[in-house]
């Protein structure tokens, strides 16, 4: 990944109907880079793909482009295109010819400076790159009418992609596809960009996708950023309440950190690995549900009553009743529920934060 940023936006503010969307919104995205907006309906995550696709002029702000200011300048003038979760495919067009649409547009220009057609040869050579690159090598002649919803998808980002844009803005696209076609779509368009070796700025309220896709993550709450990082270091340590409770499930705890590496929660004192915090400063504790060890009560740092047990696939999801606190536990050993059990939690898999201000 290149670590030059390829858009900047600065200081944005947009107001809808005297709402404040974005207020004072700033951000660097770096080229080759795929980055994920990642917050719940109406966080401004839409609002800022709009902003660096020219779509919405900000009310004040800046939008940079390698360097350069691009605020006033129209969308079809940014080397930007768009994928939306509403294809807006042309159905009088067949596949070969849906894809070839923005190339026949665009003109190239040609050794004495003039602008001419692309040849149509180079049009088809072009067209049917992408076809293979996007998985539907063969389907240039099939109507529009007769894909699934996940052809159709591939043949949104090929027309995308065809112009050979530096960043592809993607607003939702996976959301009217059924979960296995997502997950299937997921691996494939990390894939797509990884070959076309270009940006991908994608919008999600899907914390397991922006998991699974992106090299950053933004996740945005009321028009802020609560954190920037890597899915590992979002999931892992998140920086708040929103983000721990947003990203994954969690148990999240009010405690307060004695001194460094101890805190004291659900009536305990625990070992932790975090420290910088203030002699008694109260605090928010995370523990992640996978992260709880069942074990018999008498061998526990802290003993439950077991309320409910789900199958969940891959392990069981229990709630344990514990000094006025439902604990949620992942594990592949299913307690029956009335039983006391012991749950042991490690120092690593204690995570302290700061309290949100209100």
């Amino acid at each position: 990944m290149d670590n030059t940023a390829i858009v900047s936006l600065k200081d944005i503010v947009v107001d809808f109907d005297g709402e404040n969307v974005l207020n004072g919104f700033s951000l660097d995205i770096h080229d080759k880079e795929f980055v994920t907006l990642l917050g719940p309906s109406g966080c401004g995550k839409t609002t800022t793909l709009r902003v660096i696709g020219g779509f919405l002029q900000p009310g004040s702000g800046n939008v940079f482009f390698d360097g350069k200011d691009i605020t006033n300048l129209p969308p079809y003038k940014r080397h930007v295109n768009t994928v939306f979760q509403k294809y807006a495919l042309f159905p009088h067009l067949n596949v070969f010819e849906n894809v070839a649409f923005g190339l026949r547009l665009n003109k190239a220009v040609g050794e004495n400076g003039k602008k001419h057609k692309l040849p149509e040869a180079e049009v088809r050579q072009q067209v049917l790159e992408m076809l293979e690159l996007v998985g539907l090598k063969g389907f240039g002649r099939r109507n529009i009418a007769t894909l699934s919803g996940g052809q159709q998808q591939r043949v949104a980002i090929a027309r995308a992609l065809v112009n050979h844009p530096r960043i592809l803005l993607l607003d939702e696209p996976l959301g009217a596809l059924d979960l296995k076609l997502r997950k299937e779509m997921q691996i494939e368009l990390k894939r797509i960009q990884q070959s076309m070796n270009i940006t991908f700025i994608y919008v999600t309220h899907d914390q397991e996708e922006a998991l699974t896709m992106s090299d950053t993550v933004v996740v945005m709450n009321k028009g802020l950023i609560q954190q920037i990082g890597s899915p590992e270091d979002i999931y892992n340590e998140p920086q708040n309440r929103f983000v721990a409770d947003f990203i994954g499930e969690s148990n999240i705890l009010s405690g307060m950190m004695h001194k460094d590496f101890s805190v004291e929660f659900a009536g305990q004192t625990f070992t932790c690995v975090d420290k910088g915090f203030e002699r008694q400063e109260l605090v928010d504790v995370v523990v992640r549900p996978e992260d709880i060890v069942v074990v018999p009560a008498i061998q526990g740092m802290l003993t439950g009553v077991v309320k409910s047990v789900v199958f969940k696939g891959v392990h069981f999801e229990m709630l344990v009743e514990q000094a006025g606190y439902e604990w949620k536990i992942h594990s592949t050993q299913a307690q029956q529920p009335g039983e006391v059990i012991g749950m042991n939690i490690g120092p690593d898999e204690i995570h302290i934060m700061r309290k949100m201000e209100e």
